[in-house]
């Protein structure tokens, strides 16, 4: 019969503060990230997950000079043992370390695809083998001699190093980046031959400045090279603070062709970049005219990067065409420098050069110590037992009758010739080989080796200065097997100052050609080439028709004035080809759904407007000051409630003629408008009903010049019946004026 099975106890419900529990609970996930994920140990330079996936690497056996094991075999041991997360996260950081592209000095040595510097991903962890690269070696060098604390794993049944031994600059030589919870690191790569001359120096002298170590540890390495363009004081000023920047090039040459022509060959460039999407973008731009100094690009890579340049023609500056790339696409790019790391472990924090480079060499020094403590603890066990093999061989025939005769020779033999327990065993453990005279003179040489060593090892445990001199040796072997002779340890970037080359805007160099702008109805905007007349056949969408038609160069600036009182600008040789029926004006601006196109003009600097409200309001402005690339535009004439923009026209003139929804007209001297940058002005004429249909300024002399839809115009020159004060209602036009109340012609519209 089957017993019954007792359910747990339900716990009583209470009640918990909400804000309490978030802010516990979060500030346990913010910490957990700084001090688990993100953000590398200054002392080895690593992220948890790093540390591990070397840990384990180790663990198996997989040294520089062993044999390869399958990438899954890692990570699965990685995930399994010690980092309890996706997969997938740990294959990518076990594939960051062996991309020399990624890295500077590899820690892991891949064979099979591992991605390249065009973003492509790597193969599969199932397909790809790795193995241990000698500067991980060096990492790990001494990790069995008790030179760092171990914790338990996750799950208990095992340990893990808390902090590698570290022999390797790792922190600055491979950089690090993370963001955590409210801080972030970010940390450049930097060769590794310099940090060992500044951390030698910084030995030799302590109260050495951070101005001093920057004269050996110049600035960043990147394992892709290129061009550091930084000012010096400005790379003092970041390593001084653990903050800042490095505007970084990527490298060029000037390639001689045939028959006088050239061509730019790019070589390396930015740390980080794609070199496909560096291609696409400048083929983007190409393709949107907006590097007019460029004919093609071309990638000829193969294992070498080789990014092929072609200018526009053979008169083009080449310094010149670059300065245009740099500006506009990833050719330069900012890396940050943010030295945000765990001290000790423990608190997170930024440092200077100086504060990383010490903490370093005091974590080696740490570990020097630690490790001499354990050889000096296996010397002195070796010693115990080399001297109870001694008096073994002085009383030789003894031990051999004790051992024979006595049923319990081990505390005899101990008792006998005062041995200890381990002393004791180790005799009674000895083969009977080993009771020839050589083996004797063997563990007499052995025992004045080991206590010379030993006398050694108490002696540097004991001096501070000692201690350091041998650090120093470490950092000079490190320095010997990475320094500026080896294929690996020479400079990459080299630093230069950025040429002083005159800047010449892009939208200077957009080549000049006439088109015409057309803008529909229902919102639909174009640019057609060339300069169409006013009979030309401009196709429109069914239910759509003519609106806007206007002359304009690709070089101009086209400006909008809309209903809610706002001016949008675009420039000419952004609008949408002639093809088609163009694209949406809305796509171009945030013009709302419910407002509409006023009027539609070229740019003229200089020029002045003047801008009206449907209720009659209305004032000067300064055309310079309405111009604005943002989406959004810019508020000039202040409208609310039912009332909307009605009318803009370019001030030329001494007198304002506005004309009313009634039929009504007014002239008035332009003296009485206020000049104004933005507001509701003044009134310009007062209605009974309706409201403003057109605004226009004239000069008196020459009288009022109106057009018709047809482009036939017809002056009016007497005009005396019709001017009064602002504000006044005005009187019904003379005969001829348009039937449309419009006074037609406005900004020379085709």
């Amino acid at each position: 019969m089957t017993k019954a099975v007792t359910p747990p106890p339900i716990e009583p419900e209470h009640e918990v503060n909400l804000r309490e529990a978030l802010e516990t609970r979060y500030l346990a996930y913010a910490l957990s990230t700084i001090m688990h994920r993100a953000l590398p140990d200054v002392r080895d330079g690593l992220k948890p997950v790093h540390r591990r996936v070397l840990f384990a690497m180790r663990q198996l056996k997989l040294d520089p000079g062993s044999g390869f094991k399958k990438s899954a075999r890692v990570v699965g041991d990685v995930i399994g043992r010690y980092h309890p997360h996706g997969d997938q996260s740990v294959y990518d950081a076990l594939v960051r370390l062996a991309q020399d592209f990624s890295v500077r000095y590899p820690l892991v040595d891949g064979q099979g695809n591992f991605g390249n510097v065009d973003g492509d991903n790597a193969a599969a962890m199932r397909y790809t083998e790795a193995r241990l690269t000698a500067v991980a070696g060096l990492l790990l060098d001494g990790l069995e001699e008790d030179t760092v604390d171990f914790r338990e794993t996750y799950d208990g049944e095992d340990s893990e190093p808390v902090v590698l031994p570290g022999a390797f600059p790792q922190l600055l030589a491979n950089g690090a980046a993370g963001i955590a919870v409210g801080m972030a690191t970010s940390i450049p790569p930097h060769n590794a031959a310099e940090l060992c001359d500044a951390a030698l120096h910084l030995i030799k002298y302590p109260n050495a400045r951070t101005a001093k170590l920057v004269e050996f540890v110049q600035g960043p390495d990147f394992p892709t090279g290129g061009i550091i363009v930084e000012p010096r004081e400005a790379i003092l000023e970041a390593y001084e603070t653990g903050r800042g920047g490095f505007r970084v090039r990527a490298r060029w040459e000037k390639e001689e062709l045939a028959r006088g022509g050239w061509q730019i060959v790019v070589s390396e460039i930015p740390y980080q970049v794609q070199k496909s999407k560096l291609v696409e973008k400048l083929a983007e731009l190409l393709q949107a005219r907006k590097l007019p100094l460029l004919e093609d690009v071309r990638d000829e890579s193969a294992e070498e990067i080789r990014l092929v340049l072609v200018p526009k023609s053979r008169s083009v500056e080449p310094a010149q065409l670059m300065e245009t790339l740099f500006r506009s696409t990833e050719l330069e790019s900012r890396f940050p420098l943010n030295l945000n790391v765990l001290s000790a472990g423990q608190v997170p924090g930024v440092m200077n050069l100086r504060e990383a480079l010490r903490a370093w060499l005091e974590h080696r020094k740490d570990v020097l110590v630690r490790r001499s403590n354990f050889r000096l603890d296996k010397i002195a066990r070796r010693l115990e037992v080399l001297e109870g093999y001694l008096v073994a061989y002085l009383n030789l025939d003894e031990v051999i009758r004790i051992i024979r005769e006595e049923d319990e020779p081990k505390p005899k033999l101990m008792k006998k010739f005062k041995l200890s327990d381990n002393q004791a065993e180790a005799i009674l453990n000895m083969r009977l080989r080993s009771l020839r005279k050589l083996e004797e003179m063997e563990i007499k040489g052995e025992h004045k080796k080991l206590s010379a060593e030993q006398k050694e090892l108490k002696g540097l445990v004991r001096s501070d200065a000692k201690q350091w001199e041998r650090v120093a040796g470490e950092i000079k072997e490190v320095r010997a097997t990475f320094g500026p002779k080896t294929d690996l340890g020479k400079r990459r970037t080299t630093f230069s100052d950025a040429p002083k080359v005159e800047f010449v805007p892009v939208e200077a160099m957009i080549e000049k050609e006439p088109i015409t702008v057309v803008c529909s109805k229902k919102g639909w905007i174009r640019a057609m080439k060339g300069h169409l007349g006013a009979d030309a056949d401009i196709k429109y969408k069914e239910g759509d028709g003519e609106k806007f038609v206007l002359h304009a160069e690709t070089t101009d600036k086209v400006l909008i004035f809309a209903t809610d009182g706002r001016f949008y600008t675009l420039t000419a040789d952004k609008l949408p080809g002639g093809r088609g029926h163009g694209e949406p004006l809305r796509l171009a601006i945030d013009m709302d759904e419910s407002h509409d196109v006023v009027e539609i003009f070229v740019h003229r600097p200089g020029r002045k407007l003047i801008v009206a409200s449907h209720e009659g309001n209305g004032f000067v402005v300064p055309e310079d000051e309405v111009v604005a690339m943002r989406r959004a535009g810019k508020q000039v004439l202040n409208v609310g409630g039912t009332d909307e923009a009605a009318a803009c026209a370019a001030v030329s003139g001494d007198h304002v003629a506005a004309i009313g929804e009634n039929r009504k007209l007014l002239i008035f001297p332009l003296k009485e408008l206020p000049e104004m940058t933005r507001g509701k002005g003044v009134r310009l004429q007062r209605y009974g009903d309706g409201g403003l249909a057109d605004i226009k300024t004239f000069t008196l002399k020459e009288g009022l010049t109106t057009y018709d839809k047809g482009g036939r115009s017809r002056n009016f020159p007497d005009l005396k019946d019709w001017i009064g004060a602002r504000a006044q209602a005005g009187r019904l036009p003379p005969k001829g004026f348009p039937a449309d109340r419009k006074f037609g012609g406005a900004f020379g519209a085709v």
